[in-house]
């Protein structure tokens, strides 16, 4: 069992940044590929970024591509999102997950989730 704590949501203005941070504990981190998903007001969730387990390769929603980067530290247990030129559009609630193996972009192939963290870009 894993479990995922989010956190570093808030309000920012369109144009601006934020870092998202997700701390995981319960099993050994280096063991699980990272996700991070987002789900908005009356829509359903999807993928944004996934890293594999080295942190070597990642991938990223092409909504994402070139503003948003996924990294994680297996030393601390952490992974994180860090999103630039952030738009309204990407405003939503913020999940972190985990699943062993490979990297995946869909949301019922990762077992482990976080409680979320909200994200507000206000135009």
């Amino acid at each position: 069992q894993v479990q995922l704590v989010e956190s570093g949501g808030g309000l920012v203005q369109a144009g601006g940044s934020l870092r998202l941070s997700c701390t995981a504990s319960g099993r050994t981190f280096s063991n699980y590929v990272m996700g991070w998903f987002r789900q908005a007001p009356g829509k359903e969730r999807e993928f944004v970024a996934s890293i594999t387990r080295s942190g070597g390769t990642t991938s990223y929603a092409d909504s994402v591509k070139g503003r948003f980067t996924i990294s994680r530290d297996n030393a601390k247990n952490t992974v994180d999102l860090q999103m630039n030129s952030l738009k309204p559009e990407d405003t939503a609630v913020y999940y972190c997950a985990a699943r062993q193996y490979s990297m995946s972009t869909y949301q019922n192939t990762y077992p482990y989730w976080g409680q979320g963290t909200q994200v507000t870009v206000s135009s």
